[in-house]
């Protein structure tokens, strides 16, 4: 069973969150900054809005670019703004 697999497994165990993005930065060593982009209807309008929230992942083996979407879980914190790990990268950027 691969890494990414057995985080996959406890993720759900445990009930964390787990949320999709984009990779939007890779400057720092082992972190990635992800964006996470979400739909939600407003309140008085009923329009559609597109949030997007950034976050700071984990990345320990640093495989993961600029474009890549990536998949990142919960976690508990690593840094003063890391409290997020990289799972897995589903798809490469072109």
């Amino acid at each position: 069973m691969s890494d990414a697999e057995t985080i996959k497994q406890s993720a759900r165990k445990q009930k964390k969150r787990m949320v999709t993005g984009r990779v939007v930065s890779d400057k720092m060593q082992k972190t990635i900054v992800v964006a996470v982009a979400r739909r939600k209807v407003h309140r008085l309008y009923k329009k559609y809005v597109n949030e997007t929230k950034k976050v700071k992942a984990h990345d320990e083996n640093e495989t993961a670019n600029v474009g890549d979407l990536v998949r990142v879980v919960e976690a508990k914190p690593i840094s003063r703004h890391k409290c997020w790990r990289l799972v897995e990268v589903i798809e490469r950027a072109r």
